[in-house]
């Protein structure tokens, strides 16, 4: 099998997340140091706290200092960066030139120091300049504030960061602006308006945007440790672990989608035991509520044949709906999901192969496969994912092996495809897997030969029992 990594990689727009399951991730010690070939002229920061995980979009104008021309530049985080995930590089005023390469060049297990790498395609020269825009997502980061409440209070979340935006470089002047979902915001750190470039007191605030700064020069690593609390009546719902299999049948032109998802809430848990009662009084006046009620699957159109199951078994609370342009599966999980409570289950789909496949222009025998990498619920709150796990399972005889599995009347088992990611969002959910592989004309005529000679030796089996002599004693002659 042939994987386009790049595709891949690109698609996704992450720099530390996908990799095969025998790949390995080249680490340095913790205590790397990036050389100060650059210096930050100008850096914009924004935080988007809308959903339950954290999106920064950094854009930067660098320059290189050094009197040779450099193509890498490093990117620091404040935080753990285990938490890290989706980086994503481009060039702001040029967006022909694609995602940068990124890579990350300290492994985050051990420690929580750790950088990642941009290689530029074309070195910046001595004293030119060059404006970036690098985004992430943090996910793990709200913390509910007061950690427990009741059934139907409201929910606060803190999020900590650093006033001065972390790097890795000298900056000449920044300022950092959050996006919050409400106005309601009882605590936000205050930064004396000595520090501000403009004589200001930090936050200063408008509607749902607050900013810090701007700031003058600040050394590399500089931080100042800041936080804001904010109203957010919302599951933090977190997947802990998402399994995908995708299996492709070319005798049956169906490609079967599985999902199984084990989700927690991160949200305040309750003070005291869950009240049904109050529960289904909510239907009818709705108050605040940070419980995970229902999940929405958009998924491709053309899709057929969901189903919802759980660890207990099938559940009915559930409705799919499909047309020419759109195919949705609403779910609603055996229990509303509270603060600290879990859910695991299963939903799957089928569809038309022919919408995701194609044959290699002048190749009898090579297709290319064009898929999500995963998909999962689309809410309005966000979902994030700790690690997700997708196998791509192709037909029996597919060249080019890699893994194999073995289902109904396989002989020597399917090629599979097996891929993790780590830190992901349901923003990634869409994006692309393009696999290539080849398929030779009579490998098809596999399985329907060995269905065959299956049924061949069940009958051959039949007429030799059926003609066996299983009687007791001597057969009498006919007087």
């Amino acid at each position: 099998m042939r994987l386009l990594r790049y595709a891949l990689l690109g698609a996704l727009g992450l720099a530390y997340a996908a990799n095969t399951t025998n790949g390995s991730r080249d680490s340095v010690k913790s205590t790397f140091s990036p050389p100060q070939h650059f210096r930050n002229v100008n850096l914009v920061r924004n935080i988007n706290l809308e959903k339950s995980y954290a999106r920064d979009t950094v854009n930067v104008v660098i320059e290189n200092v050094s009197p040779q021309p450099q193509s890498e530049y490093y990117i620091a985080f404040d935080g753990s960066i285990q938490n890290i995930g989706g980086v994503e590089v481009r060039d702001k005023k040029d967006a022909e030139k694609g995602r940068f390469q990124v890579e990350l060049v300290a492994d985050p297990l051990p420690s929580t120091a750790g950088f990642y790498k941009v290689t530029f395609p074309t070195a910046v020269k001595a004293k030119e300049q060059l404006t970036l825009s690098i985004t992430y997502f943090s996910i793990s980061v709200l913390q509910p504030l007061p950690a427990l409440i009741n059934q139907n209070e409201k929910q606060y979340v803190s999020f900590d960061f650093s006033a001065y935006a972390p790097s890795a470089y000298t900056t000449l002047k920044q300022k950092t602006k959050l996006k919050l979902p409400t106005t309601d915001v009882p605590d936000a750190t205050v930064v004396p308006k000595e520090l501000n470039a403009e004589n200001k007191l930090d936050p200063q605030k408008e509607a749902k945007t607050f900013t810090y700064g701007p700031y003058n020069e600040q050394s590399a690593g500089s931080e100042r440790a800041v936080s804001v609390r904010y109203e957010y009546t919302h599951p933090l719902t977190h997947g802990r672990l998402l399994e995908r299999d995708i299996e492709v049948s070319h005798w049956g032109g169906n490609i079967a989608t599985e999902e199984r998802h084990w989700l927690s809430n991160r949200g305040a848990a309750l003070k005291d035991h869950f009240s049904r009662v109050k529960y289904q009084q909510a239907a009818y006046y709705n108050p605040p509520s940070n419980a995970l009620k229902e999940l929405r699957f958009p998924l491709p159109v053309g899709s057929i044949d969901a189903y919802f199951v759980d660890d207990i078994g099938n559940v009915s609370t559930s409705r799919f709906r499909a047309n020419a342009r759109e195919s949705n599966l609403e779910l609603k999980p055996r229990y509303p999901l509270f603060g600290n409570w879990n859910y695991s289950f299963k939903a799957g789909w089928s569809a038309n192969l022919d919408r995701f496949l194609r044959k290699v222009k002048g190749s009898s025998h090579s297709y290319v496969l064009n898929v999500r990498f995963f998909e999962g619920p689309r809410q309005n709150e966000g979902v994030e994912y700790e690690r997700v796990v997708t196998r791509i399972i192709l037909p029996e005889g597919a060249l080019d092996e890699i893994l194999f599995y073995k289902t109904y009347f396989d002989t020597v088992g399917r090629t599979t495809l097996k891929l993790t990611a780590i830190n992901l969002v349901d923003e990634l959910r869409d994006r692309e897997l393009i696999v290539t592989y080849d398929y030779p004309f009579l490998t098809s005529f596999r399985k329907p030969l060995t269905i065959f000679t299956a049924l061949m030796l069940v009958f051959a089996a039949s007429w030799v029992v059926g003609n066996l002599d299983v009687s007791i004693g001597k057969k009498q002659k006919a007087a």
